[in-house]
């Protein structure tokens, strides 16, 4: 299955210029959907985590039910102050200012094998950072699978980690 024919794109979204990849023409068809999390759950098995970590907010709806379907656990990786308890922080540099995100504090244990997923794979400025606050927090991070990269925006080149990912656009 070509699960390039089940993502829309949208110009000039959120702003004029740039073309927005939305998966919500993925999600809404079950086989292709279907087939998405299979290929997901090939790329990260090698990898043999414990625990999958999602990125706000799209990565939660890729991570969520790989999670399930591996047996595995599931944790959020959140913009600073969406999470209860105790957090973790990781403050980033962006084109213009900075961004934090945090993880609870317990989310993941010392030593255990980690796979971030997310939606897209853009600049890849979000997922260092996660890759960071993971280890900080004693994450073994394995690896990442995202459904989209953009590999343009050259963010794997950004990654010290194994990235897989099912549809590349070029440009």
């Amino acid at each position: 299955m070509d699960l390039k024919e089940h993502i829309r794109s949208v110009p000039d979204f959120p702003k004029p210029g740039i073309l927005f990849y939305d998966i919500s023409t993925l999600l809404a068809h079950p086989k292709a959907w279907s087939t998405t999390v299979d290929r997901l759950a090939e790329s990260v098995s090698p990898h043999r985590p414990d625990v999958l970590a999602g990125i706000e907010s799209r990565g939660f709806l890729v991570a969520a039910p790989l999670a399930l379907k591996l047996g595995l656990g599931f944790t959020m990786v959140r913009k600073k102050g969406k999470l209860p308890g105790k957090t973790i922080p990781f403050t980033y540099d962006l084109e213009y200012g900075t961004d934090t995100i945090e993880i609870q504090a317990d989310a993941v244990a010392p030593g255990q094998r980690v796979v971030l997923l997310d939606d897209l794979l853009a600049t890849g400025g979000t997922m260092c950072a996660a890759v960071e606050l993971l280890r900080g927090a004693g994450a073994d991070v394995r690896g990442a699978s995202c459904i989209i990269e953009l590999s343009f925006l050259k963010g794997r080149d950004r990654l010290d980690i194994p990235v897989e990912t099912l549809i590349v656009y070029d440009d």
